[in-house]
């Protein structure tokens, strides 16, 4: 099971988001994981993904220096070296591309390395499957969200849900994508702005900006 799953949007929506993660199991394959798992980041890093985790901070990192404009005003590059050295014990580790080439060459180098962790891909289930199969990789399992069921109406609309889900462990709050939404579309902000501002709250590093800029220009271009 993967917080990844519940990504709210259609198939297409997924086209520039590929999440791999890689998972040691405690008692059977986590002994001297640590190493692997820096391995298994370091792999990914070279084919340039649009976010990186290692569960405590993203390569969009978290700042300590708060004040009412420091969201808009650090460095907006991905640190993907402070991940890789972050990463202090064995658990998930994963980054999420928005290219399908990227996504497909980074699995064929984690295949190859033979790292001896589970390696997981989270998309759409054709684009998933077709990513592996392009790898050599025959697809031997497929996990489904059954998706969200509101019949009293309490749930915000489709343009917020899918940027919120897109932090399967709800650090990207409703309330704070229709902020960033709102903020775009009145030009108080730009879509970068907002959306490295909400990757720096998904410690897993699993929010995708690039998908992310995509969603809020296609609502802005829509309200205008």
């Amino acid at each position: 099971m993967t917080n990844t799953l519940h990504r709210f949007g259609n198939a297409e929506s997924f086209q520039d988001d590929y999440i791999i993660f890689a998972i040691p199991c405690k008692g059977k394959n986590d002994e001297g994981a640590l190493e692997r798992l820096k391995t298994f980041l370091r792999i990914c890093a070279k084919y340039v993904p649009a976010n990186m985790g290692n569960s405590y901070f993203g390569s969009y990192k978290p700042s300590s220096e708060l004040g009412p404009l420091v969201n808009w005003s650090r460095d907006a590059n991905r640190d993907y070296e402070s991940v890789i050295n972050g990463v202090a014990k064995v658990g998930t580790v994963s980054a999420v591309f928005d290219s399908r080439p990227h996504a497909e060459a980074c699995l064929a180098e984690l295949k190859a390395a033979d790292l001896g962790l589970s390696i997981n891909m989270s998309t759409s289930v054709q684009g998933a499957k077709d990513a592996a199969e392009q790898c050599g990789i025959p697809r031997h399992s497929v996990e489904y969200s059954l998706g969200f069921t509101d019949d009293h109406d309490h749930l915000p609309n489709s343009q917020v849900l899918e940027l919120a889900t897109m932090c399967g462990h709800g650090m990207v709050s409703f309330n704070f994508a229709r902020k960033m939404l709102d903020m775009v579309r009145e030009g108080r902000r730009t879509p970068d702005q907002v959306v490295t501002t909400m990757a720096r709250f998904c410690p897993c590093g699993v929010f995708n900006p690039a998908r992310a800029k995509r969603l809020i220009e296609k609502s802005r271009d829509h309200a205008a």
